[in-house]
């Protein structure tokens, strides 16, 4: 027997209900994860003594750059005994700030003091355009920390703020470490061009607004996925009550 028009229409409207609810949840779950997001355990392994000199995990360095930056780190550490590795990552866990990240993967690839004596780390995230340094404390007799900082916030930094010249960037960062730790002179970091001051200002969001943003989002997407529950349940009981 066919069944009343009435009893069939809140049936589909129940399945839209259905529909619409999961796809708001997966908004709402999905939209408040960070992009890309990776956690220090989720890094590969690297020991003190293994030839690998850079780990581009955010892609952001041409192939012939890596090429370039891998020979000038290993050369450094056979002839000095120096390591120095480069990390770009796209961006870090939820918590986490650069420099906390930095320490977290140097204390995880180097775990004893032995191991961590003559090594430097450097990581840049790129969507917060920031950078972290690690320097081992026999390492520190030559690369002090005012130049450890400079080399990080000025040597990266700079080219970055000039145009997202990330490939400069670590060039730059390379020619300069190796440069101290050969025990030359330090040719020191580049001239920042004050031109691009206000440009940058404007362009690179603060903490806080980046964490009203993200309150805001959040907000906007609880909205949504209570008006996807409540419209079609509604509707389906005015159906209910005007086939009654």
């Amino acid at each position: 027997m066919t069944r009343p028009a009435w009893l069939i229409q809140p049936r589909r409207l129940l399945q839209v209900w259905l529909i619409s609810l999961v796809a708001a949840w997966l908004t709402l779950t999905l939209g408040m994860a960070p992009a890309q997001a990776i956690a220090v355990f989720e890094m590969p392994q690297v020991r003190a003594g293994e030839a690998t000199w850079l780990v581009d995990g955010a892609n952001i360095i041409s192939r012939i750059n890596e090429g370039k930056i891998a020979n000038q780190l290993a050369n450094l550490a056979a002839s000095t005994g120096n390591e120095v590795r480069l990390v770009t990552i796209h961006h870090f866990d939820y918590g986490e700030t650069v420099q906390t990240f930095t320490d977290k993967l140097f204390d995880r690839w180097y775990p004893t003091p032995a191991d961590q004596a003559n090594q430097t780390l450097i990581v840049l995230d790129e969507v917060t355009k920031t950078v972290g340094i690690r320097v081992g404390e026999a390492t520190a007799a030559q690369l002090d920390s005012a130049t450890a900082t400079s080399v990080a916030q000025e040597t990266v930094l700079v080219p970055l703020l000039q145009g997202d010249k990330y490939n400069q960037a670590l060039l730059d960062a390379s020619d300069r470490l190796v440069a101290v730790l050969s025990g030359q002179p330090d040719p020191g970091p580049p001239v920042f061009d004050e031109a691009f001051d206000n440009q940058s200002e404007s362009t690179f969001a603060s903490a806080e607004t980046t964490e009203e943003n993200r309150g805001n989002n959040a907000v906007l997407l609880i909205v949504l996925l209570v008006l996807a529950t409540v419209i079609p349940m509604a509707t389906y009981f005015w159906y209910v009550g005007f086939g009654n």
